[in-house]
């Protein structure tokens, strides 16, 4: 089996490479590559690369990520996040390839306190949430062998992260204050690579089981109580850290004013993603812990 891998360096990129390896044979592309087109403001070229490569299985882990920065440049934001997710699946369809393709949480508007499921209205708040469902859309319209996942507050141990931000702060400071009245399950980029390779062995026998799902580690938690939990991760590690904060203040998230407007309520509800492909989703805690075991 061959598979097209776009984004290779960013978070869940990079564990992709890993976790798809066992699978066949990768082909991993940034939008750097110098010999096939990663770049995903390229439509034309990353046409011609599905062509060239002609994989049986095309997972797209690029995405225009910077939620703010979209709101000031939603040309770019859509080329990246549906109009490039719609060429692959129809060059897809084209090629008889599946595609497996993440979206996002803030497809939703964030109201009330359910988990939400795949089912559920999207209503996004934001440009960045509009152009990742457009995305779904035109891979719904385009190509019938595909793999929607959508995910909520990713992180990995690779690049910048919530969890290192807060560490490092709390280095600097005796006060932080964190937002409290947001809601999600962190989720990390590991475990979300380990899913799809699961996910992708399962559909290529099972094509009936195509469509959207949502995947998150179980539990709920806030910003705070997230930032809370690797504070005191941290200070029970015994490494060379040196933690000053005293006090994790909870604030509302008028608090810290943003261009785009986050959803409140990101919990996702991933019953369904269990029940197809017979999974058990770890807490929260776990990855978290994980990842803190390797940056401290």
């Amino acid at each position: 089996m061959k598979i097209l891998l776009l984004g290779k360096n960013g978070q869940i990129g990079w564990e992709l490479q890993r976790s798809l390896a066992p699978l066949g044979e990768v082909v991993a592309l940034d939008r750097h590559s110098p010999d096939l087109c990663g770049d995903l403001t390229n439509l034309k070229g990353l046409a011609e690369t599905v062509r060239a490569v002609r994989p049986d299985v095309i997972v797209n882990a690029a995405a225009h990520t910077a939620v703010d920065k979209a709101e000031s440049e939603p040309e770019l934001a859509r080329t990246i996040n549906a109009l490039a997710p719609g060429v692959l699946a129809q060059e897809a369809q084209q090629l008889g390839a599946w595609l497996v393709h993440y979206s996002t949480d803030y497809v939703f508007d964030g109201s009330g306190t359910q988990p939400w499921l795949e089912t559920d209205m999207p209503t996004p708040l934001s440009v960045y949430g509009h152009t990742k469902l457009e995305g779904e859309q035109l891979i719904a319209a385009h190509c019938k062998t595909h793999l929607i996942l959508r995910t909520s507050w990713v992180y990995a141990a690779r690049g910048a992260n919530f969890a290192k931000t807060m560490l490092r702060l709390a280095q600097e400071r005796e006060r932080l204050t964190v937002i409290d009245d947001q809601w999600g399950a962190p989720t990390g980029a590991e475990l979300l690579a380990d899913v799809t390779a699961h996910a992708i062995r399962h559909v290529l026998g099972h094509s009936e089981a195509a469509g959207l799902y949502h995947v998150a580690a179980s539990g709920e938690t806030t910003w705070h109580g997230y930032a809370k939990y690797v504070l005191a991760q941290a200070e029970r590690s015994q490494k060379a850290i040196k933690i000053i904060a005293k006090e994790v203040t909870p604030v509302l998230t008028s608090a810290f004013p943003t261009p785009a407007q986050r959803p409140h309520n990101s919990r996702l509800n991933t019953g369904k993603l269990q029940t197809t492909f017979g999974l058990s989703l770890p807490a929260w805690q776990q990855g978290v812990d994980r990842m803190l075991a390797e940056i401290l």
